[in-house]
C-alpha cells in the first residue's frame, strides 16, 4: 500500500508544483479568454425580434447581494432602453451580455436617489465604449433637466481629460454627458407618447409615490406585444388603466411584514432613524399580494416582481414575500433577480421565462 501511496503523492507534489511555478501564466490565460468572451457577448442579436426585458437591477436601496438598485433594460428589436439606473447597474449590463455602449436610452420614473445613482457611470461607459457623437437621451416627466444638469455640470472635468488622453476619435466630446427630453406629468386618465420610432411606442403614465411627485411608469408596445413598469407607486388605478391586457407586468413590491422586522432591529440596536424610516416606506409602495391583485384586474399575462424591498438574504424568504399571491392571481409570476429575462416574441403569444 505504501509503494502505491508514493508515486501518487510523487505526482500530485509536482502537479502543485508545476501549477505554483506556472499560476500567473495559467491565470493571464483565463483572464484573456474570460475578457474575451465578455466583450464579444451579445445577448440582443441573438434574441429573436419582438419584446425583451432583462432585469439590470431587481432590489431597491438597501444592500442585497442579488439584487442591484433598480433597473430594467426592455429591448425592442435591435433597439435597448433602461428604465431608471440604480447604483450598480451599468457595471451589472456587460455581464448580461447588454454592452452599455448598446443602450440607446433611459426614462426615468422618478427622482429619488435609489433610481438615479447609477446615471453617471453609465453615461460615461456608454460615452466611451460606442464612441458615441451625441449625449445620451434621458426622458421623463419634468425635472430630468435638473439631474442630467447636475449630472453634466459634475462629469464635465471627467470628460475632458478622456478626450484629451483618448483623442477625438475614439471619444468625440460631443458625445458626451446626457440630452434632457422632458414632459409635463400626465394627468390622471391620461397618457403621454414620449417615444414613437420604429414600431416602438413608449407611453408615459402617471403613478402614485406621495410625496414624490412627479412619478410615473411606461407602456411599451412593439409588434403586438407590450410591456409595463410600474416604478414605484402604490397600488393605482391609473396604472391598470394603461396596463390593460398588457402581456408583462412589471411591478415593484413591498412586504410590510419583512420591513417591520428591519424596524424592530433597528429599534433593538436604537438606530432611530432606520426605524422611522421602515415604518415610513409602506405608505407608498405596493404590497406584493395588491401588485398580484393588479396583474388579475388587468389580466397581465405573466407578473414580473422587481424593486424588491425588502433584500431576502434568508431562504425561505421568498415564500414569505409571495404570501397570498396565488390567491389573487392565478397567472405565472417571478420574482425577480439581477439577470432575470422575459422575452415576447414578436408574432406570437408566447412568454418565454431565462
Amino acid at each position: 500500500m505504501q509503494r502505491l501511496w508514493l508515486p501518487i503523492l510523487l505526482v500530485v507534489v509536482g502537479i502543485g508544483l508545476v501549477l505554483t511555478f506556472f499560476q500567473g501564466a495559467i491565470a493571464k490565460r483565463i483572464m484573456r479568454a474570460g475578457l474575451e468572451r465578455a466583450q464579444a457577448a451579445d445577448s440582443i442579436a441573438e434574441r429573436p425580434d419582438g419584446l425583451h426585458v432583462v432585469l439590470c437591477g431587481a432590489g431597491g436601496p438597501l444592500p442585497d447581494p442579488v439584487r442591484s438598485g433598480p433597473c430594467v433594460a426592455v429591448i425592442a428589436g435591435q433597439r435597448v432602453f433602461l428604465v431608471d439606473v440604480g447604483s450598480g447597474a451599468a457595471r451589472r449590463l456587460p455581464r448580461l451580455g447588454i454592452q452599455p455602449g448598446r443602450v440607446d436610452g433611459v426614462f426615468l420614473t422618478h427622482f429619488h436617489s435609489d433610481h438615479i445613482d447609477g446615471l453617471g457611470g453609465l453615461g460615461l461607459q456608454r460615452w466611451v465604449g460606442g464612441t458615441h457623437k451625441l449625449p445620451l437621451p434621458v426622458y421623463g416627466a419634468e425635472g430630468v433637466s435638473e439631474v442630467t444638469g447636475g449630472l453634466n455640470q459634475a462629469y464635465r472635468l471627467d470628460a475632458v481629460y478622456r478626450t484629451a488622453h483618448h483623442g477625438p476619435e475614439v471619444v468625440p466630446p460631443t458625445g458626451a454627458g446626457f440630452h434632457p427630453v422632458s414632459f409635463p406629468e400626465p394627468a390622471e386618465g391620461e397618457g403621454t407618447v414620449v417615444l414613437e420610432d420604429e414600431g416602438l411606442r413608449v407611453t408615459m403614465f402617471r403613478v402614485e409615490h406621495p410625496p414624490v411627485v412627479p412619478a410615473v411608469g411606461y407602456r411599451f408596445d412593439y409588434r403586438g406585444r407590450s410591456v409595463v413598469v410600474s416604478g414605484d407607486t402604490n397600488q393605482s388605478t391609473n396604472l391598470e388603466r394603461f396596463a390593460e391586457g398588457v402581456d408583462l407586468l412589471v411591478h415593484e413590491a413591498l412586504s410590510p411584514e419583512l420591513i417591520a422586522i428591519v424596524g424592530e432591529a433597528a429599534a433593538a440596536n436604537g438606530l432611530s432613524a432606520i426605524e422611522k424610516i421602515a415604518g415610513d416606506v409602506p405608505t407608498y409602495h405596493a404590497t406584493p399580494v395588491q401588485v398580484a391583485e393588479t396583474a388579475a384586474a388587468v389580466g397581465a399575462g405573466h407578473l414580473l416582481y422587481y424593486h424588491v424591498v425588502p433584500p431576502l438574504p434568508v431562504p425561505g424568504l421568498a415564500s414569505v414575500f409571495l404570501e397570498g399571491v396565488p390567491e389573487a392571481y392565478d397567472g405565472p409570476v417571478t420574482l425577480g433577480e439581477d439577470g432575470t429575462a422575459i422575452s415576447l416574441p414578436a408574432g406570437s403569444d408566447r412568454i418565454l421565462v431565462e
